[in-house]
């Protein structure tokens, strides 16, 4: 089943070993639900409850649909949620799960074996093509046991039971027009608020993207993306490394030694922009003309069998962690690089032809905050290697957590819905990115401005001075339109903050911007002094 992209249980997958980060090793995560957080099990509010039970309708009318009699689909349903509820008790929360020290853990399989009996590991790990796996990371330990315990002790019917929902539970969306329906009324409408589904060709689409993107990519770029354009990208990131170095050399609160450290992570950087220099092999996938959802699955298994076989050997810096058509990019701290796919690489963030004010207010800030991932609270423990390894002076450390700190309380008090908060801490790490992302591209554009001379300093577009656009950019970037059961999700869930808050908390911070605008002290959009937060 994990094999073919199916869950259940816990997930294991292969990357880097974040101590010794030129090799890949299997890796063990907790999993196993069918929401999309444990907190939606453990919750005791009404509307908790209330979605919960919604969950449980859905599981039956599934299970209706695959034949079984309302009754037997009713206690099918039960099971599975009771099942599923203490997996989620067993679980981290999303803020003890950004911690990398508290989840790394490496053992030899056989001390998997002795610390979660009841469950035939070496059976599992031979299955998936690794009978000899090596030493494993075992990120949450606990969760281990405890799923090991409930394969032991749960009836075998129900575990048959709660498997074979996660079965149909991953294809429903692939399956007949039943199955896609009730899928949708569930974890469209009722979870995520959404009246309509997307066409069926953008959601096939999105298969192809995800299980053939390197492929898909190789046609993307040849229509969307120039030499010229990634010249110009490469530009702008040598502006904001140059920026960032200054900043890094005149930092008032870092000391000698840890700065030193800083520099030397920054210095290697790798920058990856738009796609691949080698695309991958899919001559071993065979896409034919049978069921839609076989050959999804056909795309898991050959995505599985290609990772699988990275265990033990040395780390493909070459690779890449999205497809070229993604309008996304990600900073690796274990490979200590940044990445821009060609998908970002579009209005309204870039456009190789579009002024620079525009240009480095929205792709640069991009670019500015995935390199500020590389010092958040996350990326700082990551070493120039990529090793989780402390490079930080005790005092540097210090003053570190008393700015991230303000960043969580600044965050915290963000209410998007009526007594629904921003989670300041699960957020963290992408405000910080956030907050240093706008600010050294906007410093950027003044290194851009400077070449071009008096003329381009001064020139006014629609009315507006260079550095007005690049606001005005950056907050073009950030337009959202979510509904509110949307916005709970996101909330419960996702490290990001809503695009508002996205926008204007960091903004609120910098001078720049209230220079720009001439906004007076004590507006909304300006933090009073000794509440501006600022760390790179």
């Amino acid at each position: 089943m994990h094999s073919r992209g199916v869950p259940g249980l816990f997930t294991v997958f292969v990357d880097a070993d974040e101590k010794n980060s030129e090799t890949d090793v299997a890796q063990f995560h907790q999993g196993g639900l069918g929401l999309p957080d444990r907190d939606y099990y453990t919750k005791t509010d009404d509307a908790s409850k209330k979605l919960l039970a919604s969950y449980e309708e859905h599981i039956v009318k599934i299970f209706t649909l695959l034949g079984d009699a309302p009754d037997k689909a009713a206690a099918e349903a039960k099971a599975v949620v009771n099942l599923e509820t203490e997996l989620a008790k067993a679980s981290k929360t999303r803020v003890q799960l950004r911690d990398p020290e508290g989840n790394y853990h490496k053992m030899p399989l056989a001390d998997l074996i002795k610390s979660a009996p009841g469950f035939d590991w070496k059976a599992y790990f031979a299955a998936l093509g690794a009978p000899e796996p090596g030493d494993l990371i075992v990120r949450q330990p606990e969760f281990a046991t405890r799923a090991a315990d409930l394969a032991k002790t749960t009836s075998p019917d129900d575990l048959k039971t709660y498997l074979r929902w996660h079965l149909v539970h991953a294809a429903a969306a692939l399956l007949s027009k039943p199955f896609v329906d009730e899928n949708f009324a569930f974890y469209g409408t009722i979870l995520s608020g959404t009246k309509e589904n997307l066409p069926r060709w953008k959601r096939v689409l999105a298969s192809v993207d995800k299980g053939v993107g390197e492929a898909l990519g190789q046609l993307y770029v040849e229509k969307t993306f120039s030499p010229e354009a990634k010249s110009r990208a490469l530009t702008m990131i040598n502006d904001l490394k140059a920026v960032l170095r200054e900043r890094l050399t005149n930092l008032e609160w870092m000391g000698p030694e840890t700065r030193t450290a800083a520099l030397k992570k920054l210095d290697a950087f790798g920058v990856k922009v738009g796609y691949p220099d080698k695309w991958r092999d899919y001559s071993t996938l065979d896409i034919s003309r049978q069921p839609y959802v076989l050959n999804v699955m056909a795309a898991n298994l050959f995505e599985t069998k290609r990772e699988i076989a990275k265990i033990g050997h040395p780390v493909d810096k070459t690779e890449w962690g999205m497809t070229p058509p993604t309008v996304n990019a990600y900073y690796n701290p274990s490979r200590n690089e940044i990445v821009f796919p060609a998908g970002i690489l579009q209005p309204p963030f870039f456009s190789a032809t579009a002024d620079d004010a525009v240009n480095y207010g929205g792709m640069g800030a991009v670019i500015g905050h995935e390199m500020t991932h590389g010092f958040d609270d996350q990326g700082r423990q990551y070493d120039a290697q990529g090793n989780l390894k402390n490079w930080w002076t005790d005092d540097d450390l210090k003053r570190f957590k008393e700015r991230s700190t303000k960043v969580v309380a600044q965050f915290s008090a963000y209410e998007p819905l009526p007594g629904a908060h921003v989670n300041g801490e699960l957020t963290q790490g992408e405000n910080i990115a956030d907050l240093g992302g706008s600010k050294i591209a906007f410093a950027a554009l003044q290194k851009a401005l400077d070449r071009q001379g008096k003329e381009a300093r001064e020139k006014k577009i629609d009315g507006f001075t260079p550095e007005q656009r690049f606001f005005l950019s950056w907050a073009q970037v950030w337009r959202v339109n979510m509904r509110p059961e949307m916005m709970k999700v996101r909330l419960n869930t996702d490290p990001h903050s809503p695009g508002q808050f996205r926008c204007n908390g960091p903004l609120s911070n910098l001078v720049e911007f209230q220079k720009a605008f001439n906004i007076p002290d004590g507006s909304p959009m300006v933090r009073p002094a000794g509440e501006k937060v600022l760390i790179w």
